[in-house]
């Protein structure tokens, strides 16, 4: 159940890091609001999963889910660029990710 409650927190973190972008700077108040929900609601799952599992691999994976995420959210939603060293970025991300669960 840790884990699950870990991804959560996770897609949560794609979620607030995305309408921050749509905030402009906290000047949009629906993005905004979105935002400070999305980020209590992201920590506090990610404090619950930690309860039941080790800091680092549960960290790694949390900013792993949202840092690949909000990279497809922003080529997605906003325009930004796709390129090969993104993407190689991108997959030695969930590479880590993957080698750090496994470790666990």
């Amino acid at each position: 159940m840790s884990w699950i409650l870990l991804a959560i927190a996770g897609l949560l973190e794609i979620v607030w890091a995305t309408t921050m972008k749509a905030s402009n700077g906290f000047t949009v108040l629906v993005p905004s609001i979105v935002t400070v929900v999305g980020i209590v609601a992201s920590l506090s799952l990610l404090a619950v999963a930690m309860k039941e599992l080790p800091a680092g691999p549960s960290y790694m994976v949390w900013t792993g889910i949202g840092a690949v995420g909000t990279f497809i959210a922003g080529v997605i939603l906003h325009g930004e660029a796709l390129n090969a060293t993104r993407i190689a970025a991108a997959v030695l991300i969930v590479a880590g990710m993957t080698l750090m669960k496994l470790d666990t």
